[in-house]
């Protein structure tokens, strides 16, 4: 088949136009970098979205989770206050307020579990005759004495370690 030029084509014609029936490199050229470029920013875009999260990670177990909470409802929502929130959460370095109240919960549960019983203390069984009379003054007042709750069931919770006195 003889291809005749259009009367009124230039004689140069550019490199990006293919005589019919050619492959057009150009375009390929094009899909492919498109596909490339689209790929590339979703990556860019995702790694964006994730970068509250990554920030979290030096923070405690409960920051982290909210962090990328946020980041997750700001990526379904494209809600962008979500994203923000959860970038200066990242940020921001809360105080740990757990492991304290777990020190003290654990120590208490020592304290109530422990058997200790000091040596100068009057067994609750002990009749009222043994223990010493009180003085006048203080007999003369009414005084109401409520014994703890340790020390009705043989236990104190006492500890003469803290007083600084030694056994």
């Amino acid at each position: 088949m003889d291809v005749s030029k259009h009367p009124i084509a230039i004689d140069h014609v550019p490199a990006f136009i293919t005589a019919p029936g050619q492959t057009d490199i150009l375009f390929n050229f094009v899909i492919v970098f498109l596909i490339c470029m689209i790929f590339a920013v979703g990556t860019l875009y995702l790694r964006l979205h994730a970068l509250p999260e990554q920030m979290a990670h030096r923070t405690n177990k409960v920051q982290l989770q909210v962090v990328a909470v946020l980041a997750l409802i700001a990526l379904f929502t494209h809600n962008q206050l979500f994203w923000i929130a959860a970038l200066l959460l990242a940020m921001i370095e809360l105080p740990n307020f757990i492991t304290p109240v777990t020190s003290m919960a654990k120590s208490l549960n020592r304290i109530a579990r422990s058997t200790y019983v000091p040596q100068n203390y009057p067994p609750a069984s002990a009749p009222a005759a043994q223990q010493p009379a009180p003085v006048a003054e203080a007999a003369a007042k009414p005084v109401e004495t409520v014994q703890p709750q340790a020390a009705q069931d043989g236990h104190s919770s006492h500890n003469p370690d803290q007083n600084g006195e030694k056994q």
